[in-house]
């Protein structure tokens, strides 16, 4: 069974989890040498190669605009937390609305289906069978707070403004075109991406818990979209609730993998925000949660 203290770190996680899904930027290769040839072959190629490599960055500099063109995606994820004696496998699957940041998924946790609707900023949640705080069917986490609380830049959750404060961290020696490959059948291009994340909006605080660089890999397809996003980090967590009086003090590494897939744009997004009299409002909790891990 998860520890709080990694279902905690599972909530800053998510933090970065959603500026990510809102930039299209990232990865963590550093380009591959080229052999060397005769003086002005090499040159020749040196200069193809800068050319190809500026282009590949354009490419994924203009990606999330290019994606937000068509305001609306379906979208699956898989994301896989673990720790120490410990994991967490998350699916998703619904649609996302780029222009307002809203979607709606059916997540599958630990063996339990949760409906899930991310509507201005708030994340909405519904276990079929469970209640909430005060017999309330839904619960609500306002992320923006949360984000707050976590020592996150609130504008990285939900703001596709902030895709450009990446595109700015992202320099022609962080991209690495990977090549050719299809997803769901069609033909896209591979890129790894390396974004400084002192660069970043709340950068400091990230730095401290992602580490100097934040890797991802995107794949674009004809038309420069998103087809997927990957994402394989290590973030610093609290220490375990079970860890050793001796090792108390350490914080847990957790690793996280996410995969994104994006297809069927233009698709039609309902996000809406429940009855008030049905939902029960955590955020105070996760908060207060979040504090007592800090």
């Amino acid at each position: 069974m998860p520890s709080r203290g990694m279902k905690a770190s599972a909530i800053g996680v998510a933090a970065v989890m959603a500026s990510a899904v809102l930039t299209g930027c990232g990865g963590d290769e550093e380009p591959k040498s080229q052999k060397a040839g005769t003086a002005s072959s090499g040159s020749a190629s040196a200069s193809g190669d800068a050319g190809a490599q500026e282009q590949g960055t354009t490419q994924v500099r203009a990606a999330y605009d290019r994606t937000a063109e068509a305001e609306t995606a379906k979208m699956t994820i898989n994301m896989k937390l673990s720790a120490p004696q410990e994991s967490i496998t998350t699916d998703g699957k619904g649609a996302l609305d780029f222009q307002e940041g809203d979607s709606v998924m059916t997540v599958t946790a630990q063996g339990k289906s949760i409906e899930q609707r991310v509507v201005d900023q708030v994340l909405y949640q519904k276990v079929p069978g469970q209640k909430a705080p005060g017999g309330k069917t839904w619960m609500k986490i306002d992320l923006k707070k949360a984000a707050q609380a976590l020592g996150v830049n609130a504008g990285q959750i939900g703001d596709p403004a902030q895709s450009a404060a990446y595109a700015k961290a992202i320099t022609d020696q962080d991209v690495t075109k990977v090549g050719q490959e299809k997803i769901d059948g069609v033909d896209t291009t591979h890129y790894k991406v390396s974004v400084d994340v002192a660069e970043l909006p709340g950068g400091d605080q990230l730095r401290r818990q992602v580490g100097p660089t934040l890797p991802m890999q995107v794949w674009l397809d004809g038309d420069g979209r998103l087809r997927r996003q990957q994402l394989d980090m290590s973030v610093k967590g609290a220490p375990s609730a079970g860890a050793k009086a001796e090792n108390s003090a350490a914080p847990q590494q957790i690793k996280m993998t996410m995969v994104m897939n994006y297809s069927d744009f233009g698709t039609e997004v309902e996000a809406q925000a429940p009855p008030a009299g049905q939902v029960a409002d955590m955020t105070n909790e996760v908060m207060k949660q979040s504090r007592q891990q800090s």
